[in-house]
């Protein structure tokens, strides 16, 4: 038997133009060159390519592979990170075929369990896309996502699982390379798709190690998604909140000038520190969530002020 260093949840170019009209186009940017060789430095023995709504990067990953001695030894698996009709996501592993976005949580767990694969809820407490406590519906559930800086998601998650006798896993929700293996799990198995499913259902599988995205890979990212989608965001701000556009615009442009500058840093400080009051208010103090899922700003921001 082997213990596996495997990441369960990361993305590639192929996320780009499967998120939906809400989100912006350009999702990740990293090319399958580029997240082998990462998964290589990270000395993984194995990952699950977890694009959003799609499978078909999995391939590509498979014959790139193949074709270079370098990566033989990295086994790469297939999985979906799903959108469901109401905004969620849900994490797939083992899939045979992609399963379409926007059915109800209960359609998309059938479909799971009709391929025989493993389904786990990705950052059940994150303050807009998690499934919350429908995440004992799944199989697994992520009790540690790299993205979740505010740390009150992470706890409040963790809470859950073990009040709730659930798998734990820790996810890297990798969209910059350097991400990638961040979140390390051990899986107790061969090397094989069929055995892993098996040990993960089991529950033979431990957390190896964790953390946190940094501020300059999160600007990185930032600096990626209005690159290539600035014109969808400024659409998005005219036919939803058209009173901010101009300071969107403004905004975007001041980022572009200048996307290193210490500026940009401490902003996002704030952010996260604002961030971190919101979170603890929803996850720990009983206030609405319902607000955030709605994307309603008029709400959200005296939430996050008072």
């Amino acid at each position: 038997m082997e213990y596996l260093r495997t990441e369960l949840h990361c993305h590639n170019e192929f996320s780009n133009f499967q998120l939906g009209v809400k989100e912006t186009p350009y999702d990740c940017g990293i090319t399958i060159q580029e997240q082998l060789e990462q998964a290589h430095k990270s000395n993984l023995d194995a990952f699950f390519i977890t694009n959003h709504n799609t499978i078909n990067g999995y391939a590509h990953l498979l014959h790139y592979k193949e074709n270079h001695e370098k990566f033989k030894h990295i086994q790469v698996y297939p999985g979906e990170e799903i959108t469901t009709d109401q905004g969620i996501h849900v994490l797939a592993y083992g899939l045979a075929d992609t399963i379409k976005p926007n059915q109800s949580l209960e359609e998309i767990l059938d479909i799971v369990r009709a391929q025989d694969a493993v389904s786990c809820a990705p950052h059940p407490f994150a303050l807009n896309n998690g499934l919350r406590e429908k995440a004992s519906f799944c199989d697994l559930i992520e009790i540690f996502n790299s993205n979740n800086v505010d740390r009150y998601s992470n706890l409040r998650a963790s809470h859950f699982a073990k009040a709730n006798h659930m798998k734990e896993v820790a996810g890297s929700d990798s969209h910059v390379v350097s991400t990638l293996g961040r979140c390390i799990n051990v899986i107790e198995s061969e090397n094989k798709l069929d055995d892993i499913l098996w040990a993960m259902r089991k529950g033979k599988m431990t957390i190896g190690s964790t953390g946190y995205i940094t501020s300059s890979e999160m600007i990185e990212h930032a600096r990626y998604k209005i690159q290539n989608s600035k014109d969808d965001i400024i659409t998005y701000f005219k036919e939803n909140h058209p009173h901010l556009t101009g300071i969107c615009s403004f905004l975007i442009d001041v980022f572009e000038s200048n996307p290193n500058s210490v500026v940009w840093k401490a902003v996002y400080q704030v952010a996260v520190h604002l961030t971190t009051k919101l979170s603890n208010k929803i996850n720990f103090k009983n206030q609405d969530y319902n607000i955030l899922y709605e994307r309603n700003l008029r709400a959200i921001l005296p939430m996050i002020l008072t």
